[in-house]
């Protein structure tokens, strides 16, 4: 029986890899992933033989990945953060279902460390009460379905936690977004954005909802937008729990 581990290794740096990851990718026969992915592996697990699919060939990657897996041998299929968060763990499960695959490869999912955590360590605290995830990419759903879930979100007072925020096309959802929780709170509440979170060119930048537009944000960035209780404090945003201090 094949063995396939669905790998998440972090957002990047071999310190935020789990002891897990490290030891499934290096066990591996084949590791497979989209080409950026394997590219940061290769610097860490330079002997491996990899198998990398450019972006938007997610179905094929993870269709090559089962095969490999087919053939009684240990494959790992790679993604930065969680596999289990806009990762590949849902597409492999939906394909080996489809193909009947259950009772020919073993499936294991290996959790890492996500944007949302990799980038609110470097800013501090800022996701210490409810939060939500949302992706501003529509390239898997409707945008007006993406914005239903950012007034959702600032309804509830939740920190929000932006994921693609901005690509070459996609110049305006973020702002929108900005508009849109700005109905729920304060122009000055904090909102941070880290770029490449954990990564070698790290940056960290902390401005306001009334000011996000003005920032420099890209695919790379990770933007948390702080809830009415959150602020910032020595170059940190810190959301309150609640606790009694002092």
């Amino acid at each position: 029986m094949g063995k396939l581990y669905v790998v998440g290794f972090g957002p990047g740096g071999y310190e935020h890899m789990t002891k897990k990851a490290i030891d499934v990718i290096e066990r591996a026969d084949v590791v497979t992933g989209y080409t950026t992915y394997i590219n940061i592996l290769k610097e860490y697990f330079p002997n491996k033989y990899y198998i990398a699919t450019p972006m938007m060939q997610e179905v094929k990657r993870c269709e090559m990945a089962l095969e490999e897996a087919k053939k009684d041998q240990v494959v790992a299929m790679v993604s930065s953060g969680d596999s289990g968060i806009y990762g590949m763990a849902g597409i492999i499960y939906q394909l080996a279902d489809e193909k009947g695959l259950s009772k020919d490869v073993d499936i294991e999912t290996v959790p890492g460390v996500t944007a949302a955590s990799a980038a609110a360590s470097v800013l501090g605290a800022p996701l210490m009460h409810d939060f939500a995830v949302i992706s501003l990419s529509d390239l898997m759903t409707p945008l007006d379905l993406i914005m239903k879930r950012v007034d959702c979100a600032g309804q509830g007072d939740m920190i929000v936690c932006l994921y693609n925020p901005k690509s070459k096309k996609r110049t305006g959802y973020v702002e929108q977004a900005a508009e849109i929780l700005m109905k729920y709170r304060k122009k000055e509440t904090p909102v941070g954005i880290v770029r490449n979170a954990g990564r070698k060119d790290e940056t960290m930048t902390i401005t306001t909802l009334e000011k996000l537009k003005e920032a420099e944000i890209d695919m790379f960035s990770v933007v948390i937008v702080g809830n009415s209780q959150t602020y910032v404090k020595n170059a940190r945003m810190i959301t309150p729990r609640g606790y009694a201090i002092g």
